[in-house]
């Protein structure tokens, strides 16, 4: 398969190499700008898993090469309405300064330039991998900081909720935790954020990859939501736990590694734990739902009598 794509690709004609090159640099220098916006919110904790999404695109495209060899790189001209999409979207944000917007037309610009240069056989290889390239963008600031006030709310609860099932006199107020004479401020970087958007980039991943029926993905996709929230409100209860028997010993070195071990450790150590529940679905949903062949049964129907019988082999008595 490797040496038919490879062969494909060398025998495609120069033009259309020379085209897909000066397309490709056209794109860079025109979201520059945008990009390196991009690049420096990858910098953030939650949005640190955007430096391998691009990787991930790649490697779509090559899990879908099959569908390589039938493309035939005839320009398909509706690819300009997707263009035409991108720019929409680029002077919404000159004009309005909704930033998200000029980021966002990415995805439609390439989109067109691949029904541009190879129609809609293009798009079909090509677009699984366009999509996922979502994830590597920032959500607008209304949106998130929306989303991470409630998540931080929730989080407050239930993790409460989950000390006093522990036997800890724990109260809630706004999002602070109090336990005894201590306080557990549940700050912004731990509403959950960031795992539910690294968490639901990796569901998505794993359903573009995996072969499975319809309805196992979309299981696997809504899950990610759950999921995350849960390993979120065992983190900030781990967290909580780990800092009141640390307290006990009264010192200060050992309280400042807690924080690191507790706090930071606790977040890279969530994502594991949301993996596995992500594992142990897939598992369930292979008990669940078993495939069954389809096998026509052995059944005729006697009209004279009204009922059905099973036909018998030779070997049978009848």
């Amino acid at each position: 398969m490797l040496k038919d794509v490879v062969a494909r690709l060398r025998s495609l004609p120069t033009h259309v190499w020379v085209i897909l090159s000066v397309l490709v640099l056209a794109v860079f220098w025109t979201y520059w700008p945008a990009l390196g916006i991009i690049a420096q919110k990858w910098s953030a904790a939650h949005y640190s898993h955007g430096w391998l999404v691009p990787f991930f695109s790649l490697f779509l495209l090559w899990h879908r090469r099959q569908y390589l060899a039938t493309v035939d790189w005839k320009p398909n001209w509706w690819g300009l309405a997707f263009i035409a999409v991108a720019v929409a979207l680029r002077l919404t944000d000159g004009f309005f300064f909704v930033r998200w917007f000029d980021t966002l037309s990415l995805l439609p610009c390439l989109a067109g330039l691949c029904l541009l240069l190879g129609g809609w056989t293009a798009l079909r290889w090509a677009w699984p991998a366009i999509a996922f390239l979502f994830f590597m963008l920032p959500l607008p600031y209304s949106v998130e900081t929306a989303w991470a006030y409630r998540l931080r709310l929730t989080a407050t609860v239930s993790s409460t909720f989950a000390l006093q099932t522990l036997g800890f006199p724990a109260i809630a107020d706004g999002t602070d935790i109090f336990i005894d004479n201590d306080i557990l401020q549940i700050a912004p970087s731990c509403s959950g954020m960031g795992i539910l958007l690294i968490f639901f980039a990796l569901s998505t991943a794993i359903v573009l990859v995996i072969k499975r029926p319809w309805i196992d993905k979309l299981i696997v996709l809504l899950s990610a939501i759950p999921i995350a929230i849960l390993a979120n409100i065992v983190r900030i209860t781990m967290t909580a736990l780990l800092f009141k028997v640390a307290g006990y010993f009264d010192n200060a070195w050992l309280n400042q590694k807690a924080h690191v071990l507790f706090h930071d450790g606790a977040g890279y150590l969530m994502m594991l734990v949301a993996l596995v529940l992500l594992l142990v679905e897939l598992w369930i949903l292979d008990r669940l739902f078993i495939p069954v062949e389809a096998a026509k049964p052995s059944v005729t129907f006697d009209f004279a009598r009204g009922r059905g019988f099973r036909r018998s082999s030779p070997s049978q008595k009848t």
